[in-house]
């Protein structure tokens, strides 16, 4: 049977929370629900403010208006994102500059940073590969240093920390995914986590369409108004319903996730020693959530050939991300700092294998199996 590289799945309380959420008769946004879930990523983050999101890209827009981005302003981002990470500040009129990855952990390379820092430069945008933490101290010093920002985009990174603390929580504002492929879903959703306390109340207004709604509710306003740009970035009370039964069972989620990334892991040892792959690299303090489990192919091995070979015995596999700085859009907004090598090689060269809750030892042996014999035709060919 074939074996899908993803397959979302279901705690058994996502139905009857939505159900519940129609019977208190408010299906619109910010209801009893979204609270609840604000509460949870409060608590298990430690960040001054959760907010939820219809997506990590919207997170990412709110944060880019709470920056006061103008035209011509810069951010420093790697290329090897998705296009959102960009997108969000391009929309502000701001520039992208990519910096290269590091070759293990292909986060971005935190010693390429300051040379891409100039006098226009507004933020720092680390993406938490993988659900793995970036150089998060040397950034934070950075920062201080040129009195810039810092978003993290940590779109796949619920349930990881770097020295214990939750990514996310860790510079000016954090991100949020909970789109199906995620390890904690909604099906679309994301969220914003402010940890400045200045940036709290407008992130409020900005959420709601640029008024000061929330703070209406809350008693502190006999009427809200228009305040601020804005748009309507909140998600409806059925996300947040499948959403919050899939918080409450994180961390069940995250240890069934490592269980399946540590299978793999200990069963390609001998494959890296034959220099047939590279496994991920984990460094010993960050926590990772087993979001995804990729190799990096020979970079003598045809990779297209390789996934063919996969599809032919019935195994799924994806590669990711084209660069952003050889995208059409990247060549238009951004610009690049230094050079890309790195980007460029470990862009043609990774493969994805599938990962999800459900996938069996049984399953992954035959991941395996189909791999190995698929690079080794591919290298014969």
């Amino acid at each position: 049977m074939q074996i899908l590289f993803n397959k979302p799945f279901m705690t058994g309380r996502e139905i009857d929370y939505i159900a519940k959420a129609h019977g208190i008769g408010k299906l619109a946004g910010d209801g009893e629900f979204t609270a609840r879930c604000h509460r949870w990523l409060e608590q298990h983050t430690g960040c001054n403010r959760a907010l939820l999101t219809h997506s990590c890209t919207a997170a990412l827009e709110i944060a880019a208006i709470l920056l006061d981005l103008q035209p011509g302003d810069e951010v420093i981002v790697p290329s090897y994102t998705f296009v959102s990470t960009a997108n969000a500040f391009v929309l502000r009129g701001a520039k992208p500059v990519f910096v290269d990855i590091r070759p293990d952990t292909l986060n971005i390379d935190e010693t390429l940073i300051e040379a891409a820092i100039t006098s226009r430069t507004r933020a720092i945008v680390p993406v938490h590969y993988a659900g793995v933490a970036c150089e998060m101290d040397q950034i934070l010093s950075l920062a201080k240093k040129y009195n810039i920002a810092v978003v993290e985009d940590a779109a796949q990174a619920v349930m990881s920390t770097y020295k214990g603390k939750a990514l996310g929580s860790i510079g000016d504002i954090g991100t949020y995914s909970f789109h199906e492929t995620k390890n904690v879903i909604s099906g679309e959703g994301g969220a914003i986590l402010v940890n400045r306390p200045d940036l709290v109340v407008r992130a409020e207004i900005v959420r709601e369409k640029g008024t000061d709604r929330a703070r209406f509710f809350r008693g502190f306003v006999d009427k809200y108004t228009w305040q601020d740009i804005g748009s309507s970035f909140l998600p409806g009370e059925i996300i947040a319903a499948f959403l919050l039964a899939q918080l409450e069972e994180a961390e069940k989620i995250t240890n069934i996730r490592l269980d399946c990334w540590n299978f793999y892991h200990a069963h390609l040892v001998w494959a890296q020693e034959q220099g047939l792959l590279t496994r991920p690299v984990i460094p010993e303090h960050a926590g990772h959530n087993a979001h995804m489990y990729y190799v990096l192919l020979n970079a003598k091995v045809d990779r297209q050939t390789v996934m063919g070979k996969l599809k032919q015995k019935q195994v799924n596999t994806v590669f990711h991300y084209i660069p952003l700085h050889d995208s059409p859009a990247g060549e238009r907004y951004g610009r690049v700092s230094g050079s890309m090598a790195v980007t460029d090689e470990i862009s043609g060269r990774i493969l994805r294998l599938p990962l999800w809750v459900g996938l069996t030892q049984a399953q992954q042996l035959r991941v395996i199996d189909a791999l190995l014999t698929s690079i080794q035709e591919a290298m014969s060919a």
